[in-house]
């Protein structure tokens, strides 16, 4: 398959998910639970008449094609609706929470990324010593546990027990310049710390398979038998096609970077998109969940759209399967 028929191919694939996100975007938060609307009301004391007014007022009384096709519109040019609770702007407001949640879990892919691969690649290389082996335990360990556990865990110790670092929240508010660079900082350590201890292990695990699969290569061998030195057959040879599997996932952990870290960002009060997307789920604020869903989703089609096209040009067997 030539370059040009592989890149279009996977754009084809894209743009064809994304629809049907769209698609599927828009009746799972009004065929599935029912209008938003009418579930809000369920908790709330409104009339007939203002059940019927709120309908009116966010399109909701019109046939469900003309919704669809209204949806659509408004999504094409950047409008996700209104908020049902505040009024704001759901492009707004997810705007709004895009920072902080872009500083945590973006630095803490990074973190992760950068020390779980520098660990399985030398666990690989040294493979049954005692490094690999409690470097291994210790990732599984990791990534089997709950994120939520973990942050509460650190948050109980060097919040509540030491007191070193704030219980929570983005920063005190009451400091300017380089002084609020610290206090943010300061607020960021402990959900940082959390996120990136909760995704080393995956690094770990993924790269240190990936490495061990290469070892053996006949490549590999070649290069040993061409008197290159160990340390150049482990970064030039094994290491470089070891890590095209992580960087398909480094790829898809910052697609998910618009989600949110939900847990992470509600157990320290970090105000993000996880956060936002924990309050909207408890006020029934339906607009904010769809918008939210539908910028996670499409960033992750496109990471993985990157991951792909990126992988075909490092790879150039997979654009000739």
């Amino acid at each position: 398959m030539g370059h040009r028929r592989y890149i279009g191919k996977k754009i084809f694939h894209a743009l064809l998910t994304i629809f049907f996100v769209l698609t599927f975007n828009f009746f799972l938060f009004r065929v599935m639970p029912g209008d938003p609307i009418s579930l809000l009301a369920r908790s709330e004391r409104l009339t007939p008449q203002d059940i019927a007014e709120q309908k009116r007022l966010y399109g909701l009384d019109a046939p469900l094609p003309e919704q669809y096709l209204i949806y659509l519109r408004q999504t094409l040019t950047g409008h996700l609706g209104v908020s049902l609770r505040t009024g704001e702007s759901v492009s707004a407001t997810i705007w709004d929470r895009l920072p902080p949640t872009v500083l945590l879990v973006g630095l803490g892919t990074l973190l992760a990324a950068g020390f779980g691969v520098l660990i399985g690649i030398r666990g690989a290389w040294h493979r049954g010593s005692a490094f690999d082996n409690s470097t291994l335990l210790g990732s599984l360990v990791l990534y089997s546990v709950p994120e939520g556990w973990l942050g509460m865990l650190l948050l109980i110790l060097f919040a509540g027990t030491l007191g070193w670092f704030p219980a929570g929240g983005y920063s005190s508010g009451t400091t300017t310049g380089f002084a609020r660079v610290i206090d943010i900082a300061n607020h960021l350590v402990l959900p940082l710390l959390t996120l990136t201890l909760g995704y080393i292990g995956e690094y770990v695990i993924i790269m240190r398979s990936s490495l061990l699969e290469v070892m053996n290569e006949d490549f590999l061998l070649t290069a040993r038998a061409k008197g290159v030195p160990e340390r150049l057959v482990r970064r030039d040879h094994a290491v470089r096609n070891a890590f095209l599997p992580t960087f398909s996932l480094l790829c898809l952990s910052f697609g998910f970077i618009l989600g949110g870290a939900i847990v992470i960002e509600t157990v320290f009060s970090w105000p993000g998109l996880g956060e936002l997307t924990y309050d909207a789920i408890n006020q029934l604020d339906y607009p904010v969940l769809q918008g939210v869903f539908l910028v996670s989703s499409i960033a992750v089609i496109l990471a993985n759209l990157a991951a792909d096209l990126t992988y075909g040009y490092l790879d150039p067997r997979i654009r000739e399967a």
